[in-house]
């Protein structure tokens, strides 16, 4: 089967809507504040998808459906057994190509940054899964541009599959604790300014992990048509980080393992293939009072 690109253009989506091998996916997720202040919270896509998607479509909640049940600490990869038979109960598997669109919004701001479907892409790059692209531009564009909408839930048939998991597109605690004394591998923080320095209350305790640098997610896509920029821009915002050195490896973190996969995503589609993401991120690592952080004035 031939390989399809990281990224597809809603363009190239549909005009193969009807396809027979194509299985789209909506992994809408919402970051919400509180007007009265307190946590983020996370909050399904499902009535968003219901009231209009892609056609042909299927909706799948990263926190319920593909995340371990038993974790601690939301969005942890789930077991192999349980990610390979929610996914394939719903059509995804052997023979197929997928592609995973989102709203691409941060609490309510409109980024062009498909990270819940980075996210999903990920999770099934890491247990094998070949032939995932995300949609350039996420459902925003393709609304924008007056493509074809629905509001009947699509269906895939459940089916096999049979790939094998690949371990080196994960990190662990004990992982990123290495790397800091590695001067092989790039550590890279894909949160704000604001959360990289210190300045804000999202986590247990401030600051970043110690040699990591900091290369906001956000800011890879142009807010105006949600678009990726073009190589070209993307080579250089990434490359004062060392992390385009082919030679080394990379690790990137965020909260929660979310926004990790779409700096992953750009820069694997730069050619950076040594790219890994640390699951537990600033959740794990900063609610251990043994792991230490840096914080900026």
């Amino acid at each position: 089967m031939k390989q399809i690109p990281l990224m597809v253009t809603t363009e190239w989506l549909e005009k193969r809507l009807n396809d027979s091998d194509l299985c789209v996916i909506d992994a809408t997720m919402f970051m919400e504040t509180p007007e009265s202040g307190g946590p983020t919270t996370i909050c399904s896509g499902k009535e968003s998808y219901q009231k209009g998607h892609i056609p042909g479509s299927i909706y799948i909640n990263l926190l319920n459906d593909l995340s371990d049940p038993e974790a601690s600490l939301p969005f942890t990869v789930p077991p192999r057994s349980y990610f390979i038979r929610e996914m394939a109960k719903r059509g995804i598997g052997d023979g197929k190509l997928t592609v995973i669109y989102d709203q691409g919004t941060v609490l309510g701001e409109s980024i062009g940054a498909s990270y819940w479907a980075s996210r999903l892409a990920w999770q099934m790059k890491y247990e094998g899964f070949d032939n995932i692209a995300i949609l350039d531009g996420g459902i925003l564009k393709w609304k924008k541009e007056n493509r074809p909408l629905t509001t009947i839930p699509g269906v895939y048939k459940p089916v096999h599959y049979t790939g094998q998991r690949r371990t080196k597109l994960l990190a662990t605690k004990e992982d990123v604790k290495q790397a800091i004394h590695d001067d092989q591998t790039i550590l890279i923080n894909s949160l704000s300014p604001e959360d990289y320095k210190g300045e804000s209350d999202t986590y247990a305790r401030k600051g970043h992990i110690p040699t990591s640098v900091n290369m906001y997610f956000a800011e890879h896509a142009d807010n105006q048509t949600k678009e990726i920029y073009v190589d070209a821009i993307l080579r250089e915002q990434f490359e004062k980080t060392g992390a385009l050195n082919p030679d080394k490896k990379v690790i990137t973190y965020c909260g929660g393992g979310i926004a990790a996969t779409w700096t992953a995503l750009m820069l694997n589609k730069l050619g950076q293939k040594n790219v890994a993401i640390y699951d537990g991120s600033l959740n794990e690592w900063a609610s251990d009072p043994n792991c230490s952080l840096i914080k900026e004035s």
